[in-house]
């Protein structure tokens, strides 16, 4: 697969725009999920081609997705999905909420680790992934699995029925004005 096919299947996804928000970040989840899956392909190619270029470009890949747009997704949520949670104040949206904030955290401190793992196998500084290095990114990989599915079968859904149709137009419009996208 060339570098334009991998990038194009990394930032396809359903036809959801700024006027369909959640739809919009459930579609960022399975484009995370697909870059969590070329880490892990790279894993598997490192073992046993070393740092070549295939391996140095699906690293550069990775790290442009996770420095890109997984914080951009994440300021979404910490905008507009977690704040319409707490305001309605029940304990167990409270709950969630804290723990979906403290994963942001995590794999924030998770990112740098796997990221520097990363900048050396892209600089072929390394031509293997050790134990430790693997334990981290399984780390990094786990906590977003579990975050996605709190997020789509919990947090959204709710979120989503408490907003109206002015609130969600509004949602979409401020993270289309963030990224800079013409309307």
């Amino acid at each position: 697969m060339n570098r334009s096919s991998r990038l194009a299947s990394l930032i396809a996804s359903p036809a959801a725009g700024f006027e369909q928000p959640f739809e919009m970040m459930e579609a960022c989840h399975e484009r995370l999920q697909r870059t969590l899956g070329l880490l892990e392909r790279l894993r598997a190619h490192v073992a046993r081609h070393g740092a070549d270029q295939q391996a140095r470009q699906a690293a550069r890949d990775v790290m442009r997705y996770f420095d890109m747009a997984a914080p951009q997704h994440h300021l979404d949520e910490e905008m507009h999905v977690f704040p319409t949670l707490v305001v309605r104040g029940d304990p167990s949206m409270l709950a969630l909420v804290a723990r979906l904030q403290q994963d942001h955290l995590q794999m924030e401190a998770r990112w740098r680790t796997v990221r520097a793992i990363l900048e050396r196998l892209e600089r072929a500084e390394i031509q293997a992934i050790s134990t430790a290095s693997a334990a981290e990114i399984d780390a990094f990989t786990r906590l977003y699995g579990a975050h996605i599915e709190a997020e789509e079968q919990l947090a959204y859904p709710a979120a989503a029925a408490l907003l109206d149709d002015g609130a969600r137009d509004a949602m979409g419009a401020e993270m289309r004005r963030r990224r800079g996208a013409a309307s």
